[in-house]
């Protein structure tokens, strides 16, 4: 999958594709669905199957103060969205001077000019230009004008749950991983690079990987069973583990991080990839007392995780 992030030049080659538009935190089921869409379009038209986002989240820009709320990094975005076969990701940089196109000028600066775009797929809730003035009934008047056609997708549902962004936070922040798997369709991932702490999981017997979930909504606090990809490196591979999301409360203040321990492993990960998947809540965060009792309780959270992954 190409990645195009400079609108002022677009390669030829990379022109012209049928395109899948919106912010896709999370590329859950209503993007598939969306993507699926773009997917048969491209096919029948002979133009290549690309997905139009946006970098920083236009949220980022409007409300930087807000509390930290992607489901994904661009690069985990990137990923999965890959492995979906899009051919081309468009990764236009959201700047003030892009929120302040009116909708006409977007439609035809960006989606004309810029992507010479064939045929644009966006969901029923698609707002665009200044002020969110643009929606889907608007864009497919536009593309009429500047000559590439629009389809609108229906939101997708789960049950009686609309498949959205929010919902699957919703789901996350009450330690509901499988819920928030539903609508996703794939486990909620953390990926990112494992860094260095403080090593006391080390001295307890239970070396972990440390990672940061900055800019990321955070999920409900306490210990998950998880499936742990490691990326690159010698020891490349899936394994199971336990993971600590939250702040340590046993050793005081500290920053958010995902703290992961593989099962059967042994060996160096610093600096390496880690994809993180979230199987099962196990327990909330809780300080104890002491470190006896604290490794007592990792002893019985590692055993109980095991035999949940075994049936997963």
């Amino acid at each position: 999958m190409r990645i195009l992030r400079d609108t002022a030049f677009i390669d030829p080659a990379a022109r012209g594709a049928a395109v899948a538009i919106g912010n896709f935190d999370g590329v859950h089921l209503g993007h598939g669905a969306v993507i699926d869409t773009t997917r048969a379009l491209a096919a029948e038209q002979g133009v290549p199957l690309g997905v139009m986002t946006f970098e920083p989240h236009p949220r980022q820009v409007f409300a930087p103060d807000s509390p930290p709320f992607r489901l994904m990094n661009a690069e985990s975005r990137a990923n999965r969205l890959a492995k979906l076969g899009v051919e081309a990701l468009y990764e236009v940089p959201f700047t003030p001077t892009l929120a302040g196109l009116s909708p006409e000028a977007f439609a035809r600066e960006i989606l004309a000019d810029a992507l010479g775009v064939a045929h644009v797929v966006v969901g029923q809730d698609f707002y665009f230009g200044k002020g969110r003035a643009g929606t889907a009934e608007t864009l497919g008047r536009l593309g009429a004008e500047l000559g590439f056609g629009v389809t609108v997708a229906p939101l997708l549902a789960l049950g009686e749950t609309e498949i959205s962004s929010t919902a699957i936070r919703t789901a996350l922040s009450e330690g509901r991983p499988r819920d928030a798997a539903g609508m996703l369709g794939h486990w909620h991932r953390i990926d990112g690079e494992v860094v260095h702490g403080d090593q006391r999981g080390r001295l307890l017997g239970y070396p972990t990987a440390n990672m940061s979930i900055e800019g990321l909504h955070p999920p409900r606090f306490g210990i998950y069973a998880v499936k742990v990809d490691v990326l690159g490196g010698p020891h490349a591979g899936s394994y199971d583990g336990a993971a600590s999301i939250g702040v340590r409360p046993t050793f005081g203040v500290n920053s958010a991080n995902c703290e992961t321990f593989l099962f059967d492993f042994t060996g160096d990960l610093y600096n390496t990839h880690l994809s993180v998947a979230l199987i099962e809540y196990l327990r909330d965060e809780e300080r104890f007392d002491s470190v006896e009792a604290l490794v007592a309780q990792m002893d019985a959270d590692c055993a109980r995780a095991r035999a949940l992954l075994a049936h997963v």
